[in-house]
């Protein structure tokens, strides 16, 4: 079967390395350059992350198994412990922010007496937007003094009028049990990235690299036109294929297609995302932190990435980021307020980022989704399925698609 893949982002490059063997596969990147939004940027031997800061570690053992036995192996990567902090009211604490407490009372005793009340006395009870949530989780205190308005920053929207759907698995959400114990013994970061993967080459696109291996993948092909013929499908008026696998993001695609009903299209315009600017810094040594989060309006960076402290041996270099288009200027202006960044070294805007769940995004994703699948087209990735999701969920969504692809295949 010939199939036909648009993007070599992770998620394309994942799908194409596990058909590959079985089936004439052709990726189509616009870019001069593989990776997506994963890859990086070398500046005289410093990986330099454009977009985020992606590290790989995975709570499914296929996933692992898949990296390590077919990509790249075990040996050729190294653990970091991740060691996150908070930039709160003037203090640094640890992250997340319901197990520093103890911190928090050091220097606001009745804050923290506040934070705990609000916990214990949280209930639970169901949502239906983001702010609703934090404040069923967390109490009304640590949502209203943190995640309230880090999540507005973070996603220049209103948490109010946002989906919580994408929290899972995303944020830390202890119980009350887990809480108590923590303000008797402190305990330890159980995020799923608590320890994560880093090659020891100390670029991320060593990975990207041992993934595109033995792909076909054309480079600055810009996919402005699918059609379906039959069971034949034509890109560009070109490239005829049997399938085809788009990680084009989801507010593109639909208007890609031709004969795409309006009423598609009408929700692909509905899609909101987040364009992010950062800027890499020389910093000064911050021990094994590996992120600092800023949730204050005093800043506009809401994360800084501590980059040079996921590389063996370690160096002193940090990635701020702000949400939205700023200017180098702005981003300069921001880093010289910040104590340990001593000097810029590069700057860049993204276009696509971060998928915005604001209270279109059901919705619109599914009936889109719906509609791709009507017509047999997959669309797989972070924007080709416009959710929030790392690199390992990327390449486990990639098998499942590889999986049904051959099921199907062998379906009589």
């Amino acid at each position: 079967m010939k199939i036909g893949i648009i993007g070599s982002g992770v998620s394309a490059m994942s799908v194409a390395r596990m058909l590959n063997h079985k089936h004439q596969v052709t990726l189509f990147e616009q870019e001069n350059h593989i990776g997506g939004i994963a890859s990086t940027k070398n500046l005289d031997g410093v990986a330099y992350h454009l977009v985020g800061g992606h590290c790989f570690n995975s709570k499914n053992q296929a996933v692992l198994d898949f990296v390590f036995n077919n990509i790249l192996a075990k040996d050729q990567w190294h653990l970091v412990q991740r060691d996150a902090k908070i930039a709160f009211k003037n203090h640094t604490i640890s992250y997340p922010i319901e197990f520093a407490v103890q911190e928090i009372a050091q220097f606001d005793e009745q804050l923290a007496v506040n934070i705990i009340e609000d916990f214990i006395s949280a209930d639970n009870q169901s949502c239906d937007n983001l702010a609703q949530w934090f404040v069923e989780k967390f109490g009304k205190t640590l949502a209203e003094e943190y995640l309230i308005p880090y999540n507005q920053k973070i996603w220049h929207q209103d948490p109010k009028k946002m989906s919580p759907s994408w929290v899972e698995g995303k944020l830390p959400t202890p119980n009350k049990k887990d809480f108590i114990k923590n303000l008797l013994h402190p305990q330890q970061d159980t995020m799923p990235h608590a320890y994560f993967y880093y090659p020891n080459s100390n670029d991320q696109n060593t990975f990207l690299t041992a993934l595109s291996a033995g792909l076909d993948v054309n480079l600055e092909t810009k996919i402005t036109s699918i059609v379906k013929q039959g069971n034949q499908w034509l890109l560009n008026n070109e490239y005829t294929f049997d399938h085809i696998i788009s990680t084009m993001p989801l507010n593109k695609l639909p208007f890609v297609i031709q004969g795409t009903p309006s009423a598609i299209k009408a929700q692909a315009e509905k899609l909101k995302y987040n364009q992010v600017s950062n800027m890499l810094w020389e910093s000064r040594d911050l021990g094994g932190r590996t992120w600092t989060y800023y949730p204050d309006k005093d800043t506009i960076f809401h994360r800084h990435i501590h980059i040079g402290n996921f590389f063996i041996p370690k160096k002193n270099f940090t990635i701020t980021e702000s949400i939205g288009s700023k200017s180098y200027d702005e981003m300069l202006e921001a880093g010289q307020k910040i104590d340990y960044l001593s000097k810029p070294v590069d700057y860049h805007q993204s276009d696509y980022a971060y998928v915005v769940y604001d209270n279109n995004h059901q919705s619109a994703t599914t009936d889109i989704k719906d509609y791709l699948t009507s017509i047999g087209l997959d669309t797989l990735g972070r924007f080709g399925q416009w959710e929030y999701f790392n690199m390992d969920i990327c390449i486990e969504n990639a098998m499942r698609i590889a999986e049904k692809l051959v099921t199907t295949q062998r379906t009589p």
